[in-house]
């Protein structure tokens, strides 16, 4: 069986290059260039979310489910830039072709990293075969939507129509995960003008483990997993994530007192 990766993004803007594109010299700050981009982009669409290719990726979290393991972990460390860890990531699919599972992935997530990977002259030739190197890549491959290379659990629970999504916070608590903790996507841009990367990373990891909790329950809902199954797989990454010394993780678990049903 190939191995399943979660994955999870988080950004800030790409403050070189807004000023780049604004002809921006530095007496100009980096609050200052992030604040009038964000007016700019409310006056154009009514909200301060930046267009996909100016999110500068500053942390990608996995969690892998192979074999008898379950691990959550950040790729690079915390001083690699930007094109390293997006980098890291294509080149994990280059060696494994992993089952790629994610929660808006395809609405967010993967178009920053094309876009990022881009400017940054990243190398991930088996992740856009769609057939031309591999014949089983025509009929489902990491690019197509309708795909199982790539499973947007987002997108597909709410039938492929974006007035049906879903936050993940709401309905990991719903069925009783944890859900997010004490930091969500808003916060990301003042955390790392604080010096708080760290701490972003662990948000991040936590929501691969919420992410990988509800597929989990998919998996059981749709008869992949038996129920007995299912429980096997939150025991384990309880059993995993209890081994561990970081504090996000002892938060996470507090949260999450008790065997799902």
């Amino acid at each position: 069986m190939n191995p399943t990766l979660v994955f999870d993004i988080e950004t800030i803007p790409d403050i070189a290059g807004l000023r780049a594109l604004n002809e921006l010299d530095s007496r100009v700050s980096d609050t200052e260039v992030a604040e009038m981009a964000f007016q700019l982009r409310r006056q154009k669409t009514g909200s301060d979310f930046m267009a996909h290719h100016l999110q500068r990726v500053v942390a990608i979290s996995c969690a892998l489910r192979e074999g008898d393991n379950f691990r959550v972990w950040s790729l690079g460390g915390l001083e690699d830039d930007e094109g390293s860890i997006i980098q890291r990531f294509f080149d994990g699919i280059e060696k494994y072709t992993p089952q790629l599972v994610s929660w808006n992935g395809g609405g967010f997530d993967l178009p920053v990293l094309h876009y990022r990977g881009l400017i940054h002259g990243v190398q991930c030739g088996r992740y856009w075969d769609m057939g031309e190197d591999d014949k089983d890549f025509k009929w489902n491959n990491y690019i197509s939507r309708y795909h199982s290379r790539h499973l947007d659990l987002m997108d597909l629970l709410a039938m492929y129509t974006g007035r049906a999504n879903a936050p993940l916070d709401e309905l990991a608590k719903l069925i009783g995960f944890p859900g997010k903790l004490g930091m969500d996507g808003s916060k990301v841009w003042s955390a790392y003008q604080q010096g708080k990367l760290e701490e972003i990373r662990n948000y991040c990891e936590t929501d691969v483990a919420n992410t990988w909790l509800v597929f989990a329950r998919f998996q059981m809902m749709r008869g992949v997993f038996t129920r007995a199954r299912y429980q096997q797989e939150c025991e384990l990454v309880r059993r995993e994530l209890s081994k561990l010394e970081q504090p996000h993780w002892r938060e996470f678990l507090a949260a999450w007192p008790q065997p799902e049903n």
